[in-house]
């Protein structure tokens, strides 16, 4: 596939539509390209005014591009494969020339290498989340629905990508367009950028346990430099036994099998997602020692974490 090339309708009023660029990279989201090209087609259906006009490229049928377009890169949430100059310098391009540049789902990986994300706030779907504010530290990395930061919009993809496009089309249009193109979808009021993309530490554990709640949310922002049991009774006002039997009757295990879980689940991902020695792996994982995280990592995953590349 090289180009698709959207073709208008017949405009009810002169306006001037915006041209939308979708480059779909090797791993893109079906959805996430469905969801974005739904809205802009029922901002378009709502009066019969032609606002979007869109076409949906690759690598080898990328565009010139032209002043007051807008650039959408569709990735995955897996492993990205190479991403080439050409579409490294396509998009530094579209930066240049102030056009908006906007990354649904993986398609932040794109823009990282593209070196367009140091010093911009940036949303990532939460499976890529920890590996993009490992691997790019220059970047502030949310974990909000999607981000406006200037003219780079990142979005975790998704169903998020309906609630973005549409506070677009309400920053293009107003809000009763968008409304309007909300409706035609059966989609309820956009949700805000800023919204959390995951449920909470009590929809994540099924309970709803303040304190057991509070030690889930420790442990998951102290990965890399773990807490000890004593550590995070303490501060959420527990004794180690007391936490010891929240884990048990919620959770059917004990707070250290829970925290290795949790610290391997992001090793995988950054063996999975990166090409970061195993090391380096190991230490952001809290592990500081390579030997002792690979016989861990065995016993709990089935396999070495050399095993575990796909690469």
């Amino acid at each position: 596939m090289t180009q698709y090339m959207r073709t208008l309708p017949q405009a009810a009023e002169a306006v001037a539509a915006c041209r939308c660029i979708f480059l779909l990279l090797p791993t893109f989201s079906p959805l996430d390209l469905s969801s974005a090209v739904a809205a802009l087609e029922a901002a378009n259906t709502h009066d019969g005014t032609a606002r979007y006009d869109w076409c949906v490229v690759s690598e080898d049928g990328l565009p010139e591009l032209t002043r007051g377009s807008m650039v959408f890169i569709c990735g995955g949430q897996g492993v990205e494969p190479g991403i080439s100059l050409k579409v490294l310098g396509w998009l530094r391009k579209a930066q240049r020339m102030g056009l908006v540049v906007a990354a649904l789902g993986g398609g932040v990986m794109a823009l990282a290498r593209a070196g367009l994300l140091s010093g911009r706030q940036v949303s990532a779907h939460w499976a890529q989340r920890a590996t993009l504010a490992e691997m790019h530290p220059d970047a502030e990395v949310k974990s909000s629905l999607f981000t406006i930061d200037g003219k780079l919009i990142t979005c975790a993809g998704g169903t998020a990508t309906v609630d973005m496009m549409l506070n677009l089309i309400s920053d293009h249009h107003g809000s009763d367009v968008a409304t309007a193109a909300a409706d035609l979808m059966v989609c309820s009021a956009a949700r805000k950028g800023s919204q959390d993309q995951t449920v909470s530490e009590f929809g994540r554990a099924g309970v709803r346990h303040e304190k057991l709640a509070a030690a889930l949310g420790l442990m998951r922002s102290n990965l890399e430099e773990p807490l000890t049991p004593g550590g995070i009774a303490d501060l959420v006002g527990l004794s180690v036994r007391q936490l010891e039997r929240l884990f048990s009757k919620y959770l059917q295990t004990t707070p250290k099998v829970y925290y290795t879980k949790l610290r391997l689940d992001y090793a995988r991902s950054l063996l999975l997602q990166t090409n970061m020695r195993i090391i380096d792996v190991a230490l952001a994982a809290g592990f500081n020692s390579q030997t002792h995280f690979a016989k861990v990592y065995r016993r709990y995953c089935g396999k070495s974490p050399h095993q575990e590349r796909p690469f």
